[in-house]
């Protein structure tokens, strides 16, 4: 289906108020066309819709007048640079943003995850992608997250405690 056509059934649906639609929609268009920031633009929107922040912030990234706060939530929720460009969806050079700034902000997220790892990565290079999530699990453990897996199993200890007991009375 063509762009324009795509783009006209995206507005359709956003008038019938059939947001998750237009999301998906918008959401096959970036990935069809990544180099787009005007699509990027659009999904920010509807992610607006719904009150994501960090969504809203993932699609504006590349943006000039993007805003401090959306931004700063995208920051938050995808931690490190090399979660950032697996986010930002994009292929190929950073020559071929269309705006300068775009570049620039595409170079800034590349180094610091070329940094990070202390090799150079490519935009289109998955593997730098699974180096980040080995390099995330591998972070020390924290006492929210014993703290959490202790919740959990004397919670699945109790549910099968009372499970049994269920099974008992049954046969008593």
């Amino acid at each position: 289906m063509p762009l324009s056509e795509t783009l006209a059934r995206v507005d359709a649906d956003l008038a019938a108020c059939r947001i998750p639609v237009a999301r998906q929609r918008l959401r096959g268009l970036v990935s069809s066309f990544p180099h787009d920031l005007t699509l990027r633009r659009r999904l920010a929107e509807v992610y607006r819709l719904y009150g994501d922040a960090a969504e809203a912030g993932r699609w504006m990234y590349l943006e000039e007048d993007r805003n401090a706060d959306e931004t700063a939530a995208f920051e938050a929720r995808y931690r490190s640079p090399g979660w950032r460009m697996k986010a930002l969806a994009w292929r190929g050079p950073e020559t071929t943003a269309a705006t300068s700034f775009a570049e620039k902000q595409r170079l800034a997220v590349r180094t610091a995850w070329a940094e990070e790892l202390g090799h150079p990565v490519d935009w289109d290079d998955p593997a730098s992608y699974r180096e980040g999530v080995e390099k995330k699990y591998d972070e020390p453990w924290t006492v929210g997250g014993v703290l959490a897996g202790v919740g959990c199993l004397v919670g699945a200890l109790g549910f099968i405690a009372i499970w049994v007991n269920g099974v008992v009375a049954l046969f008593d």
